[in-house]
């Protein structure tokens, strides 16, 4: 059974220049998201960070570049090392005036392990709700 991608859209108070510099600049990534490894904007680019709930086991996420269209458009692949399936991982930019439409799209999370209760779609909803609603807001609107 295939499972709909999580689709979720915002909009910043901040010109688009802002938002893409903080979806790509790895210094900015580590104030709302994370320490990303071996980070370089272009495609093929391989790069990793780890995550996981504060209180359980932390995943080293392997991601890899796929398309960069400046200021438009960033999609990665995005898998944990040690398991099956790879998802990919779209942000859409979408200048509105003064400020920035986003829209994200995971796709691709029913191809993780089912018995794994951390890739749970649940968990990712759960996750890029409060970092698109709290973490990434207040840095862009700070």
């Amino acid at each position: 059974m295939s499972t709909a991608p999580l689709v979720f859209e915002r909009t910043y108070n901040a010109p688009v220049s802002k938002v893409w510099t903080a979806i790509t600049s790895k210094e900015q990534m580590k104030e709302w998201y994370f320490d990303v490894d071996g980070y370089k904007l272009e495609v093929g680019n391989v790069f990793t960070f780890s995550g996981g709930p504060p209180d359980g086991e932390q995943f080293l996420h392997i991601c890899e570049i796929l398309e960069v269209i400046p200021n438009k458009k960033l999609t990665h692949s995005w898998r944990y090392d040690g398991y099956a399936g790879n998802s990919v991982l779209t942000w859409e930019l979408f200048s509105e005036s003064d400020k920035t439409r986003v829209k994200l799209t995971h796709a691709g999370l029913d191809t993780f392990p089912a018995d794994k209760p951390e890739f749970a779609v649940h968990n990712f909803n759960e996750g890029w709700a409060h970092i698109l609603g709290i973490s990434f807001k207040d840095y862009l609107e700070r």
